[in-house]
C-alpha cells in the first residue's frame, strides 16, 4: 500500500515538473507583455449583449504565427469577461489626458501587445493614462458583429470619467483609439450620440461619448459605394478625428477617405494621413521600410496642437 502511494507521488511530481514550466511560460509570455497598473472588470452586474458559450480565454497565436516587425503578437481569443488594463501615465509626466485603446483582430481575436499594450506604454511616455480595452470576442458572427465590442468601449469610457478625480485626469480630455476592427469599436463609441444598451449603475450616469478619436487602419466605416453606415453617421458634435491609412491596405482605402469627407461636410476638425505603403496590422512598430509607422509622432502633434493634454488641478 505504501510502495503504491510513493509511486504515485513520483508520478503526479514528475507531472508536475514536466507540464508546469509549459504553463508557467505560456501565463508569463501573455502576463509580461500585459501588465497593467489596475485591472477593472466592466460590468459588475450583469452585462448587455447575448449570452455566448466560448472556450477559456487563451492566447491563440500558433508557433508559427506571422511576425510583425520581427516579434511575436499575442492574439488573444475567447474573451468573456470585459475588461480595462489601466496604464497609469507616472505622475511626473501625467498631463490631465487619458485614452481607451481598441485592439483590432477582426472581431476574432484581439492583438493584445501589438494594437494594445505596446500603445498604452507609448502614450504613457507622453504623460497619458492609458487603457486596454480588453473587448468581449468572437462576436463576428453575430449581428452586428459592433454592437457588443462597442458597448464595452462605452461602459469603458464612462468608468474612466468616473474615475477622473482618483486618476487626476480631466473629464473632457478622454480619448479613444482603435485599430482596424478596434477602429471600427471606436468610430461607433465616437460618433453614437446614443448609449447602446440601457443605463445599469452610476458609473452610466457619466457621458460615454470621448473627446477626440484616433483610428488606424480602421475598417467598416462606409458601404460598397463609399456612403457613411448608419452607425457611423457624424454631425457637428462629433470628436475630431486622427485618421491613419496605406494605399496598399487590404481594408479599402474608401473607409478613411469617405469618414474624413463626412467630418468635413459637417466641420469637425480632423487630421487624415495616407502612406502609400503599409499594408495593415503594423501597430506602432518602428519599421525602416514603411514610413507609416512613424504614426505615433505625427498623432503626437496634432494630439498637442489641439491641445488635449491639460494638467488636471
Amino acid at each position: 500500500m505504501n510502495h503504491r502511494f510513493f509511486c504515485l507521488r513520483v508520478v503526479w511530481l514528475f507531472l508536475i515538473l514536466c507540464f508546469a514550466p509549459a504553463c508557467l511560460f505560456a501565463q508569463n509570455q501573455l502576463g509580461d507583455s500585459a501588465r497593467a497598473d489596475e485591472v477593472i472588470e466592466l460590468w459588475q452586474q450583469s452585462m448587455p449583449g447575448p449570452e455566448r458559450k466560448i472556450g477559456p480565454e487563451l492566447d491563440t497565436t500558433k508557433p508559427d504565427g506571422n511576425l510583425v516587425a520581427g516579434k511575436r503578437v499575442i492574439r488573444l481569443g475567447n474573451v468573456s469577461t470585459p475588461q480595462a488594463h489601466v496604464f497609469h501615465a507616472p505622475l511626473d509626466k501625467r498631463n490631465g489626458s487619458a485614452v481607451v485603446i481598441c485592439p483590432g483582430g477582426g472581431f476574432h481575436i484581439l492583438a493584445w501587445d501589438l494594437e494594445g499594450t505596446e500603445v498604452a506604454k507609448w502614450f504613457n511616455s507622453i504623460g497619458t493614462t492609458a487603457i486596454v480595452l480588453k473587448y468581449r470576442v468572437p462576436t463576428a458572427k453575430l449581428d452586428p458583429r459592433w454592437q457588443v465590442p462597442a458597448q464595452d468601449a462605452q461602459r469603458a469610457i464612462s468608468l474612466v470619467r468616473s474615475k477622473a478625480t482618483d486618476w487626476k485626469i480631466k473629464t473632457d480630455q478622454i480619448g479613444v483609439l482603435g485599430f482596424s476592427a478596434g477602429g471600427k469599436t471606436a468610430a461607433v463609441t465616437s460618433y453614437s450620440n446614443n448609449r447602446l444598451y440601457q443605463a445599469k449603475d452610476e458609473i452610466d450616469q457619466q457621458s460615454c461619448k470621448p473627446n477626440y478619436s484616433m483610428l488606424i487602419y480602421a475598417a467598416g466605416m462606409v458601404d460598397e459605394e463609399g456612403k457613411l453606415l448608419p452607425e457611423n453617421q457624424v454631425d457637428k458634435n462629433s470628436p475630431p478625428t486622427f485618421l491613419v491609412h496605406a494605399f496598399n491596405d487590404f481594408v479599402p482605402m474608401r473607409n478613411c477617405l469617405g469618414l474624413m469627407n463626412g467630418l468635413t461636410q459637417v466641420n469637425v476638425p480632423s487630421e487624415l494621413h495616407v502612406f502609400d505603403a503599409g499594408r495593415h496590422g503594423y501597430g506602432l512598430r518602428s519599421d525602416k521600410t514603411k514610413p507609416v509607422t512613424n504614426w505615433p509622432k505625427l498623432c503626437e502633434q496634432w494630439l498637442n496642437r489641439n491641445q488635449f493634454f491639460k494638467k488636471a488641478e
